[in-house]
């Protein structure tokens, strides 16, 4: 008869020895990672499917001109009445609203849309309607309504003219350019935190906010130079657009190296979420504000994605026009993650070094 094995190496473990056996093994973080990369996935998916697969107008913002009372004189008294029913055929073959704002005369209007305060123009005259778009405002609301108007014309028995008030550059037709650099500057910008704590861990925490903002500076200028210079796919107006990507950069570095502060190897989660599950499919690059559901075309602004394309397209659109608000938005991020690394840089993975190894 075999003898039956003896010693602790030869019984079979208990179901508790072999979870901490498990525990203690690099088995458990890969299998937390294949959980979590499972997850990401469906999510990556679905926030961007939910944000841009299938867009919904709610309300955009449109300037309607009333006519001149010269004009009104000439015009019969059946005026309002087309222009109150091809409102409401919009409305209802958009399945939404067009949010009105009344505004004195043309000079006005122009004035909303260089401001970036309406995505079209409506004016009524008579049985003739015309309608006005910003393709450099928003690309998707513009085809949205350059596809909409004219069949409700015809609907009504109205004539439609539409024409583009602020169009886009002819090598960027559908709008999408500022989306892909500042889609560029995002990733880079993190993909590069990570690299300097697992290359460079050792760097002292104001060297390593420097070799940020360097990485940074060079990168906006490649991004930059690449898409003008090079590609010619942007005219761009090279230092503002320059200095908007070198900061959404910078933001987008030091937001993960604050999350690698706050919780070590698994910066990565909160640092994805914040700015591509959320932060691009919200931007409004892809597809605009008013076509968004309404918790992501709300939040997009205030995240550094968002922040990037608002500057951006009214540096290269709107000269002169430009918001303070996005400028705020990516340096608070960037303040944020700066203040946080320097507070608790002891908690960072490369601030426990506080002499060289062979001093230790």
């Amino acid at each position: 008869m075999p003898d039956r094995p003896t010693g602790a190496h030869g019984r079979r473990r208990s179901p508790a020895e072999a979870w901490r056996a498990f525990r203690g093994s690099a088995l458990l973080p890969a299998t937390v990672l294949v959980l979590i990369l499972s997850a990401a996935a469906a999510l990556f998916a679905g926030s961007y499917t939910y944000a841009m697969a299938a867009p919904v107008p709610r309300d955009i913002p449109t300037a309607v001109v009333p006519p001149s009372p010269e004009q009104a004189e000439a015009l019969s008294s059946g005026a309002e009445e087309h222009g109150t029913a091809f409102v409401s055929a919009m409305d209802e073959r958009l399945g939404s609203s067009l949010d009105l704002r009344v505004l004195p005369d043309e000079d006005a209007a122009r004035r909303a849309v260089e401001e970036q305060e309406v995505f079209a123009v409506l004016q009524v005259r008579g049985d003739e309607v015309e309608l006005g778009v910003a393709s450099a405002a928003g690309a998707s609301v513009a085809r949205l309504l350059t596809e909409t108007a004219p069949q409700v014309g015809d609907d009504l028995g109205v004539r439609v003219t539409v024409h583009d008030l602020k169009p886009l550059q002819s090598t960027d037709p559908q709008g999408l350019a500022v989306f892909y650099i500042s889609l560029a500057a995002v990733i880079i910008g993190f993909v590069g935190a990570i690299q300097l704590s697992v290359h460079a861990s050792a760097l002292s925490p104001p060297v390593r906010i420097a070799f940020t903002a360097g990485y940074a500076a060079l990168g906006g200028f490649a991004i930059a130079a690449t898409v003008d210079w090079g590609l010619g796919a942007l005219r761009l107006p090279f230092p503002e657009s320059w200095a908007v990507l070198s900061l959404t950069m910078f933001a987008s570095g030091m937001v993960f190296t604050m999350f690698n502060t706050l919780i070590g190897r698994w910066a990565m989660l909160p640092t994805w979420g914040v700015m591509v599950l959320l932060g691009n499919p919200s931007s409004g690059g892809a597809v605009s504000w008013p076509l968004l559901p309404h918790p992501l075309g709300e939040l997009g602004r205030w995240l550094p994605p968002g922040a990037s394309i608002s500057a951006q397209h009214t540096a290269i659109y709107f000269p002169g026009h430009q918001h303070a608000l996005p400028f705020l938005v990516l340096g608070a991020w960037a303040l944020a993650g700066c203040a946080v690394f320097w507070t608790w840089r002891h908690r960072h993975p490369g601030g426990h070094r506080t002499a060289p190894a062979h001093a230790a």
